[in-house]
């Protein structure tokens, strides 16, 4: 194995996903099956509800067990291993480790709320600096980058980065509240919106993220590169929620603007997602992926993921959860907006 030398032979790649399960690397996987690359899912064996592709190798490991993952891979070597579940310096710093020598392309998947945080400018690039003073994930994946492309520099460790946005699927409600919600809409329930409404987000389809993501596996271009993956699609958050309303039959959904330092005051728990990302609008340039991954595109329009989204939750009551809590701070909140002044 040459390392920062992927296979380019245009034949399948051996590709080992850490995770395997998870919205976007389930996604990944099905491509990577469509298209007929050898897969190895390497996880704990947890139930999921993401079940990994046909014909895929699975391979039960701790991955933050060293051991356990030396034994799992012994003698192996991959085209390209894509760790989907590193979150903390300490991860890449093992995954460096164990899989020094063992691939020519380790793919750290970052996320586009590194990105400064307000941003100066718009559109986000890949050179737009890393800074989010507001949420201490964000904060671990800047050091994870760090730590990885100094390795790259230092010893040529052949790490590929990629940042996602707001990547979602049919199980994935892009809401505050998720179903919640939804609920509140159809009982005819004030639904609390953080800030004017008016903030521009952009929402991924996991299938469309896919195709870009799976692009890059064994291209040695991509090698010490960052790549932006995320739909063109900017829509404001009012938006947002009236596509959930339209495609719950909700024609006019009662919405609620509540600043984003008043739910994080109400509900600390919110604060560092809703302050170091969702609070800032954000559109993305994706230039850089599209001019190595020349097939990428958007085909889903979020239009249709709403539908899809509420469909499959209409179709599974079991994942129409309703959460009290969530409930009364959104009554609270409501009647803190509608206070008199």
């Amino acid at each position: 194995m040459v390392i920062g030398q992927p296979k380019v032979t245009g034949g399948p790649l051996r590709l080992l996903f850490i995770g395997g399960t998870g919205t976007i690397s389930a996604a990944a996987a099905e491509r990577a099956a469509a298209l007929g690359h050898r897969l190895t899912v390497l996880n704990r064996g947890v139930t999921t509800d993401r079940p990994v592709p046909e014909g895929t190798e699975v391979l039960q490991a701790d991955v933050r067990n060293a051991d356990d993952v030396r034994r799992a891979l012994q003698g192996r070597e991959f085209d390209a291993i894509a760790d989907f579940i590193s979150f903390k310096p300490e991860h890449v710093r093992q995954a460096i480790e164990l899989f020094t020598g063992r691939t020519a392309q380790y793919v750290f998947i970052s996320s586009a709320s590194a990105y400064q945080k307000p941003p100066a400018r718009l559109p986000i690039l890949e050179s737009t600096p890393l800074r989010n003073p507001f949420w201490q994930y964000s904060r671990d994946k800047i050091a994870c980058e760090d730590v990885l492309l100094a390795e790259y520099r230092d010893k040529g460790f052949p790490v590929t980065v990629v940042r996602p946005s707001h990547t979602y699927d049919r199980m994935r409600i892009a809401l505050l509240g998720g179903w919640t919600d939804i609920h509140r809409m159809r009982e005819g329930l004030p639904v609390i919106v953080h800030g004017d409404g008016t903030s521009l987000w952009t929402l991924t389809h996991a299938r469309d993220f896919a195709v870009a993501f799976v692009g890059l596996l064994g291209l040695p271009q991509a090698i010490g590169e960052s790549y932006t993956i995320t739909s063109d699609e900017a829509l404001p958050w009012d938006q947002v929620y009236g596509l959930f309303a339209t495609a719950a039959g909700v024609p006019e959904p009662a919405l609620v603007h509540v600043s984003s330092e008043t739910i994080a005051a109400h509900s600390p728990a919110y604060g560092p997602a809703l302050l170091g990302d969702r609070s800032h609008s954000v559109v993305f340039d994706n230039s850089k992926i599209k001019s190595l991954v020349p097939e990428y595109r958007c085909d889903i329009p979020f239009a249709a993921g709403a539908r899809e989204i509420v469909q499959w939750h209409d179709e599974h009551p079991g994942l129409k959860r309703v959460d009290q809590e969530f409930m009364e701070l959104s009554d609270r909140l409501v009647r803190w907006a509608r206070r008199p002044i």
